[in-house]
């Protein structure tokens, strides 16, 4: 892991700034469609990437998907402009920030629950880990929350990925709980300088098998250096871009 290079190319990122607001809007705009597309498809959404740009894009329903599925890219789409205002204005960690996001995602597919720490037991399908119990809910999100402040002295992506694992832990909701942690995960790196990271669908067994790892052991290192190589591959993604634009215009 090296967490070192990770401040050097956000360094560069930030030596080309102000940013082009056309080219910015495009880079976002295309992280934010692969963010949505692949933190629910590592849920099980079927829907492709395509099919997921013109549902959000132009509310065509596709034939043969569900009302789920096409509710769940809806639902993270307004999660993820929610995620962009929230950086913006520095939003800071709450419990109820995280409802917030919950209550999102889950609008129109499971109401009861959206929004709500769940008050019974749950399993993570596969995993070895066990959430914690159902009555212990509450106060692990306030530890949570009080623990996350604490982090404040490690790298913003160590921090992050440490935030994210701690999230899928407790399993705090019925349903909803990794695109939630994803979405809090993506929040703080967003607030420290850090783009979208994407943990992308074909990467979803590795993934799993590091959280659950970081549960049952209590080290989380192997899982860090994997969000930091997902951040890595985000950064260069904004540099190239921003670094062709500005060499484009020198030229003209």
């Amino acid at each position: 892991m090296n967490i070192g290079r990770l401040t050097i190319l956000k360094d560069e990122l930030n030596s080309y700034r102000p940013f082009d607001l056309v080219t910015a809007q495009s880079i976002i705009d295309d992280l934010a469609l692969k963010y949505t597309y692949n933190s629910t498809a590592l849920e099980g959404n079927t829907l492709s990437i395509y099919e997921t740009k013109i549902v959000i894009e132009n509310g065509i329903t596709i034939g043969g998907k569900t009302v789920r599925e096409h509710l769940e890219v809806i639902n993270h789409d307004i999660a993820v402009h929610k995620l962009i205002n929230d950086v913006q204005n520095k939003s800071r960690l709450s419990a109820q920030l995280i409802l917030d996001y919950h209550q999102i995602i889950l609008k129109g597919i499971n109401e009861e629950w959206s929004g709500r720490y769940r008050n019974q037991q749950v399993l993570i399908s596969g995993a070895k880990h066990i959430p914690v119990n159902p009555q212990r809910v509450y106060d692990e999100m306030n530890a949570f929350i009080t623990k996350a402040e604490e982090l404040v002295t490690l790298h913003p992506v160590e921090r992050a990925a440490l935030i994210h694992a701690d999230l899928v832990r407790i399993h705090p909701f019925v349903d909803g709980n990794g695109r939630t942690a994803r979405l809090i995960m993506n929040l703080e790196l967003m607030k420290a300088g850090y783009p979208i990271v994407i943990i992308e669908v074909t990467d979803k067994a590795h993934y799993c098998d590091l959280l659950d790892i970081g549960h049952t052991t209590g080290n989380y290192d192997k899982f860090v250096s994997f969000i930091a190589d997902k951040a890595e591959q985000s950064l260069n993604l904004y540099l190239s871009v921003i670094k062709s634009n500005t060499e484009a215009e020198t030229q003209n």
